[in-house]
């Protein structure tokens, strides 16, 4: 098949299918939001992320914008790099152009979460490189609800409820763009078959050992029972819109709290007691955030731990998140955990 053969589906945008067409132009109203310059697009193989691929190739027809497609190698998996050169083969037959980086660093413990990080940073390199400021990645309807099923089991508060936000800084420079929240994976599952023939299922999203494979298994009894994602999107939705309110008064709370430097901060203990426990988390989190330039939050149960155990009269100190908690003239203040080299 020659190269202009092979984007003929892309160039015109879908329009031979409504449910597609409709994907395609609300996608391109979003991104058209964005000033003209260049995208990392976060691939895996799946059908979200060819699906995404696909999108973003037939709006560069229009926009002659530049994409990056890029696919971490974690070799976590035995074949992981042969998978890799599959997804690379497959987007070369519609004239994309895949970045596959390996990553170095070993994963043992909590291998999801870690991975999840790592693809982060090496992502992170890469936009620094090339002076990108935004990663589009394509989480999707189904991971909304599936997200909010696991932070649900660990206890999570109104933030870890109200799920994924479409744009969320990863750092001060990057953002992760997220626009197919709205979508459903039988749509990307189309797009990515109908472009690209098909897409690789990951072995591990059978794997029960992982809980997000747990809460997945989980839609076929819900829809049983009457209970469906729409429903349950709609409950996340309300819970975001409860979460910006919260937000609001949140930034100026913390603004009051705290004292910002560089190598550390000191929360006002006074005022800090006087919080609720969800503010008291914020808080904490915040903080960590600020020094660690984490992404992620600590686990709830840990913050929650780690709140019950400052309110005791023998508390001295306590770690959490690679900050260190100390009690001095009255304010808690966070420093950042020494990092051991082997």
């Amino acid at each position: 098949m020659s190269k202009k053969n092979s984007n003929v589906n892309l160039k015109n945008g879908f329009k031979d299918f409504d449910d597609l067409s409709e994907i395609y132009f609300n996608f391109k109203k979003k991104l058209n939001k964005f000033k003209p310059r260049p995208f990392v697009v976060a691939v895996s193989g799946g059908s979200d992320s060819l699906a995404l691929s696909a999108l973003t190739k037939a709006y560069s027809f229009e926009k002659k914008i530049k994409f990056y497609y890029v696919l971490i190698d974690h070799n976590i998996r035995k074949n992981s790099s042969k998978e890799a050169e599959k997804v690379k083969s497959l987007l070369k037959r519609k004239n994309i152009k895949l970045k596959i980086i390996f990553n170095k660093y070993k994963i043992k413990n909590n291998i999801q979460g870690e991975a999840r990080n790592i693809r982060y940073t090496l992502l992170s390199d890469f936009c620094f490189k090339k002076n990108i400021k935004t990663i589009l990645t394509a989480h999707n309807l189904e991971d909304q609800v599936e997200t909010f099923f696991i932070r649900l089991s660990r206890g999570s508060g109104l933030t870890g409820l109200s799920a994924m936000k479409s744009i969320s800084k990863l750092n001060n420079k990057i953002q992760i763009y997220r626009p197919l929240l709205e979508i459903k994976k039988k749509y990307l599952k189309k797009i990515s078959t109908m472009i690209f023939g098909k897409y690789l299922k990951d072995p591990s999203n059978n794997n029960r050992r992982y809980l997000r494979t747990k809460i997945r298994n989980l839609k076929k009894p819900l829809n049983q029972s009457g209970i469906n994602y729409d429903q349950i999107i709609k409950s996340i939705n309300n819970l975001a819109l409860s979460r910006d309110t919260l937000n609001y008064y949140f930034s100026k709370v913390f603004k009051e709290s705290i004292k910002k430097y560089k190598n550390n901060v000191k929360i006002d203990l006074k005022k800090f007691e006087k919080l609720s426990n969800e503010f008291k988390m914020r808080i904490i989190n915040a903080s960590i955030k600020y020094l660690k330039k984490n992404y992620y939050d600590p686990r709830s149960k840990k913050v929650i731990n780690l709140i019950t155990n400052l309110e005791k009269k023998n508390f001295s100190r306590a770690t959490l998140g690679g900050c260190i908690f100390t009690k001095k003239n009255g304010h808690l203040c966070l420093t950042k955990e020494k990092t051991r080299v082997f």
